[in-house]
């Protein structure tokens, strides 16, 4: 049983993706931070790289949007050119572009975008400046592909061109005919706004998270979709009523008392979604570790022993991982290059099983995946599109004392550099004390230092408001000056 529960505040929506009870996506939106991708901009260059082929462009984001030669590019001048041409050929500074976010803001790194404009539909994309058909390989019945193919060249005139989505496998000519319509309606409002836009302006924002989430996902193996939020269910089903009416009775609104998260399990599963130790059912585990450059899964047996010998237990323990690494890649919308460290496998016929289980499980995935196949050292190596954040980097931050690495400095660090630091007020002759505001976790460890030895009198004030690896040297100067200050307020000396 597959399900779509919308959770919907004012604060944020949230839509979860359910199979056989089990959370398997999830979309967060939030008033300010809506995403990006898809969004389309009038811009303007601002900058050409000729030796990386890119160029910046100012499309009124915090960050210029990066513009690579390819992306400038229709399908076909892509995939037969053998060499590409210079972008100077292509764009000058100063050049007003209309273009689309095709990858969100990331950290230090600006956006990406194309000057090729795409806009999905139920069955098709709609490209109304590439002339292309594409139909998706998850169609792989020959008749079929025919038949789409010969509706999709009756549609297209000039320099249109469209993909047919895995969803338009079966769907009825008119049905095909009225999403290009719809779409090509759609381009033809965008492009008069972008002609009478300034630039630096955004010229069309893509669908709401509900909307897109259901005009994504919503597929006839979709059993139900329950919302709790009653204007947004009042939408959803106006808006389905004129693009997939059969999917209205699909629809419910949810009254339950208790929250619908909370009634369907899912608000348990998120407190373990960022979690870096994800335990299987068998008792192993993964750890899930992101880097800049890519991200690394290990699988370990953890508390499962097995009952016979140990490559069977090997086997059934890696089996179980690749199912569960494929369901956390969706889960956490993880990107970019991965490397996966499966428990060391014995028999080559065990080996290609799981990857094969990987392979199949992955193919649910509706974001592009590469396996390249293991490395001479074991480890598998594959790839995910990356065109968003990740659920950690949108529910998150860095955290400001430890910067992201998920440590901090020991007492025995802080305390090293308090001693390096009052050494040095040591050497001026006219300093004989000093007061010390520490973090009380860090007044057992000075206490059992030798401070005497520091060269000048150490008078602690303790404040639980500190961070623990933050201290302050409150005051300086003579004995009885830095004593009678220490006086007002609790302090212990060292």
């Amino acid at each position: 049983m597959k399900q779509i529960i919308v959770n919907s505040t004012d604060q944020e929506k949230r839509v979860a993706l359910l199979e056989e009870g089990k959370l398997i996506e999830l979309w967060i939106e939030r008033p300010g931070k809506e995403r990006l991708e898809g969004n389309i901009y009038k811009g303007k260059v601002v900058n050409i790289l000729p030796g990386m082929q890119a160029a910046f462009v100012d499309i009124g984001l915090e960050k210029n949007a990066y513009l690579y030669i390819d992306d400038c590019l229709p399908s076909r001048q892509k995939e037969n050119s053998k060499e590409r041409p210079n972008i100077r050929e292509v764009l000058t500074e100063g050049q007003e572009l209309v273009v689309q976010l095709t990858k969100e803001p990331a950290g230090t790194k600006g956006a990406r975008v194309t000057t090729q404009l795409s806009f999905p539909g139920r069955y098709i994309v709609y490209m109304p400046e590439d002339p292309y058909i594409g139909i998706s390989r998850k169609i792989e019945d020959l008749q079929e592909r025919k038949r789409l193919l010969e509706i999709c060249e009756e549609l297209l005139v000039d320099q249109e061109g469209l993909i047919v989505r895995t969803m338009g496998e079966g769907a009825t000519s008119e049905e095909l005919k009225n999403d290009f319509f719809f779409l090509r309606s759609i381009w033809k409002k965008v492009h008069t706004i972008a002609k009478a836009s300034k630039t630096q302006r955004l010229v069309h924002k893509d669908s709401d998270l509900v909307i897109k989430i259901v005009r994504d996902v919503f597929s006839p193996d979709i059993d139900e979709l329950l919302i709790d939020h009653f204007e947004d269910y009042t939408k959803l089903v106006e808006q389905l009523g004129d693009v997939i009416p059969e999917f209205k009775k699909k629809i419910r609104l949810y009254s339950g008392r208790t929250s619908i998260f909370d009634t369907y399990n899912i608000e348990s599963e998120l407190e373990k979604i960022l979690k870096r130790k994800v335990w299987l059912k068998n008792g192993g585990y993964l750890i899930i570790d992101r880097t800049e450059a890519l991200t690394s899964i290990d699988v370990n047996t953890g508390k499962f022993t097995g009952s016979r010998e140990l490559a069977e237990t090997v086997f059934k323990t890696n089996m179980e991982a690749a199912k569960e690494i494929a369901r956390q890649l969706r889960l956490r919308d993880l990107g970019g290059i991965i490397i996966i460290d499966f428990i060391d496998m014995f028999h080559q016929q065990h080996r290609n099983t799981v990857l094969d289980c990987l392979k199949e499980e992955l193919k649910k995935d509706r974001t592009k995946t590469h396996i390249l196949g293991f490395t001479q050292l074991g480890l598998l190596e594959m790839t995910r599109k990356k065109a968003r954040q990740t659920l950690e980097d949108y529910l998150t931050k860095p955290c400001p004392y430890c910067e992201g690495t998920g440590k901090i400095s020991s007492e025995e660090t802080v305390c090293a550099k308090i001693e390096r630091e009052i050494r040095e007020y040591a050497k001026h002759p006219d300093i004989e004390a000093v007061l010390l505001e520490i973090h009380p976790h860090l007044e057992t460890h000075l206490k059992r230092e030798k401070t005497e030895a520091w060269g000048v009198q150490v008078y602690l004030r303790t404040n639980g408001n500190l961070h623990e690896t933050k201290y302050s040297l409150v005051f300086v100067g003579s004995d009885e000056e830095v004593k009678q200050r220490s006086l007002q307020s609790p302090k212990v000396k060292a």
